[in-house]
């Protein structure tokens, strides 16, 4: 085993058990198909009672038998029992097979939904192919519940009630014995099932590992590749793989001494029946046909025992996918916290002549959980460079183990471009991170048009910009898809226009599908630079009043980039630019260039005060700001 797998490996042991959901949060999903639960009872009353009808006719006709009477009807009755059991189970099976289908379903939306409504926090502290596996593989577990598990339980439970009142008026004696039998078994099976949910639970999470694995190799398959890690990689997820399926198996070995406690329950059971009541019958206190009636309920005692039992491992693995989805639909929404902030910051008149964009004061820190997901992977990426038997750098402190804004104040007046130079790791795209409210600051204000952020919606504040992130992501799907991702109703002629202002016109012509061209899975149809300048155009399509641009142009070559900056120009009048810079063509026609380093701002001004003024600067405009 490598070093790496081995690394994160223990890395995953120091986590925690996993949530843990009990029975009552599993009942709101019922509760949504009450009626047809109902109906799903109902039912289990009239085939428990066609059953239990059952033995009791089989006793009479003995009895009728053994006195020589004609057999008559009671035949033709038990074979409609048989006949009605039948339809009644068939048709519940198919019920609870909808409903189980449905609970699904409906736990497949509130997740996703919740999901998609996260704080960036929570992305940017969780794995994403962990978060897809709750989707998928734990919600199916909830299938079970109905289909395998909990109705059933219901029919079998009615059974044996039934039939333990009819064996208790056919012998007291008997059935005592029984009681004792049973009752060992069910002490048995109620120790062993809490171990089941929590390897259930343990299971579910080494599935959402697993999952995020595979997603992490694969959508990385290019680099894995380039680097000859593919092997690598396989022993990494392999090893992922294997601890699931070893939990597994020590589900298999627990499920399996769960099961054969109801056989073992009848066998003994029967026997004690036999012997004991073979003695009675001998000394006439009951009938043969007593005898044998009794027996029959006492197959309808046992058997429900192996489905109740079965019901309880399936619960048990259900409450423990149960909590891994509870966990994220606990989770508060980007949202929750909306009106009453804005409630606490009203805002105050309209200022034509305020800035576009103020930052006052502003200080901002990782939240705890990010903080420590980013330590954790700068500890992964040290150990996958030694297991690549390079040298590990001590490289500056990260932005999780430090402030990563430290008291930033600029002003972006309305109309004007201002650029954002500094080294890695200054704080820029945390900036426009915190424009947009993925985040919110941790001190000072961030104020938009001269009011404080946080009195508007997001959604309404978002409306104002037009965001291109670094390295912003192609969806699969279609030309047109990505670029009305922001603008549902854009027209093909406005979608067009905006495709050839970033000179991205020969994409459009080179298939004649033209807007309904795909792009591939994450964009491999597009090159670097087309992915770049079809996330500008998304933007641009949306014609919002400030454009905030990271790095827009890392991405092209030179024609490509001057191509670029002209269609940015011509697309910026009457608008508002705060643009990360990466090369110094795109700073030096800038109205104003904030400079920052190590979170707080160095100097401010135009490219010819700065080079007199910010020895920093300077130094990055001496390199191209190719730092």
């Amino acid at each position: 085993m490598s070093s790496t797998a081995t690394s994160r490996r223990r890395g995953r042991g120091a986590q925690h058990d996993g949530p843990r959901a009990t029975f009552r949060q599993l009942l709101p999903f019922l509760f949504e198909h009450k009626r047809t639960l109902i109906v799903v009872a109902v039912l289990s009353v009239f085939g428990a009672a066609t059953s239990l009808a059952q033995p009791l006719l089989v006793g009479q006709l003995i009895e009728t038998v053994q006195s020589d009477q004609g057999l008559g009807i009671l035949v033709w009755i038990l074979v409609g029992l048989v006949i009605v059991s039948s339809i009644i189970s068939g048709y519940q099976h198919y019920l609870l097979q909808r409903t189980g289908t449905a609970v699904v379903y409906s736990s497949r939306r509130k997740l996703i939904s919740r999901i998609l409504h996260l704080p960036i926090s929570e992305f940017d502290a969780r794995r994403t192919g962990d978060l897809v596996s709750r989707v998928g593989t734990d919600t199916t577990l909830l299938y079970a519940v109905l289909t395998q598990g909990l109705a059933d339980a219901v029919g079998s439970a009615i059974l044996f009630l039934g039939a333990l009142i009819a064996m208790l008026v056919i012998d007291p004696v008997l059935l005592l014995l029984i009681v004792v039998v049973i009752g060992a078994s069910v002490v048995v099976v109620t120790a062993l099932s809490g171990r089941i949910r929590t390897a259930s639970t343990a299971q579910q999470e080494k599935v959402g590992e697993l999952a995020s694995g595979v997603e992490r190799a694969v959508g990385s398959i290019r680099t894995v590749r380039a680097s000859g890690a593919t092997e690598r990689e396989t022993e990494t997820v392999s090893v992922l793989a294997s601890e699931a399926y070893g939990i597994g198996v020590r589900i298999a070995k627990i499920s399996s001494l769960v099961v054969p406690i109801a056989g073992v329950a009848l066998q003994v059971s029967l026997l004690v029946v036999l012997g004991v009541g073979g003695l009675r019958v001998a000394a006439g206190t009951i009938t043969i046909a007593s005898l044998i009636t009794f027996i029959l309920f006492l197959f309808m005692l046992v058997m429900p025992l192996a489905t109740t039992f079965g019901a309880i491992t399936s619960v048990n693995q259900a409450l423990g996918a149960l909590g891994r989805i509870q966990e994220v639909l606990n989770l508060p929404v980007e949202t929750e916290h909306d009106a009453e902030i804005a409630a606490s910051f009203p805002r105050d008149e309209a200022d034509p002549h305020a800035p576009a964009i103020e930052f006052r004061d502003v200080r901002f820190r990782y939240p705890e959980n990010v903080v420590a997901a980013r330590l954790a992977a700068a500890k992964e990426a040290q150990t996958l460079l030694a297991d690549a038997h390079l040298e590990p750098t001590d490289g500056p402190a990260t932005p999780a183990e430090r402030e990563v804004l430290r008291g930033v104040s600029f002003a972006v007046p309305r109309g004007t471009r201002v650029a954002l130079v500094g080294p890695s790791g200054a704080g820029k795209s945390t900036i426009l991170s915190l424009i947009e409210r993925f985040y919110d600051p941790t001190g000072g204000s961030i104020r938009l048009y001269g009011h404080d952020s946080r009195t508007y919606p997001r959604d309404e504040l978002r409306a104002q910009f037009g965001y291109v992130e670094q390295d912003a992501p192609t969806l699969a799907g279609t030309l047109g898809d990505n670029l009305r991702l922001a603008s549902p109703n854009a027209s093909d002629e406005a979608c067009e226009q905006v495709l050839r202002a970033v000179n991205l016109g020969d994409v459009l012509e080179r298939d004649p599908l033209r807007l309904e061209a795909p792009v591939g899975e994450d964009g491999v149809m597009l090159s670097g630079g087309e992915r770049q300048r079809l996330a500008i155009a998304r933007a641009l399509l949306t014609d919002a009043p400030i454009l905030l641009l990271d790095e827009s142009t890392s991405s092209l070559d030179g024609v490509n980039e001057q191509r670029m900056r002209e269609a940015i120009d011509a697309v910026s009048t009457d608008r508002t630019l705060i643009v990360i810079a990466h090369r110094l063509s795109t700073v030096i026609d800038s109205d104003l260039i904030v400079v920052l380093q190590d979170g707080a701002v160095v100097g401010q001004g135009t490219h010819a005060e700065l080079i007199e003024s910010t020895p920093l600067y300077r130094d990055l405009a001496r390199h191209q700001l190719l730092a």
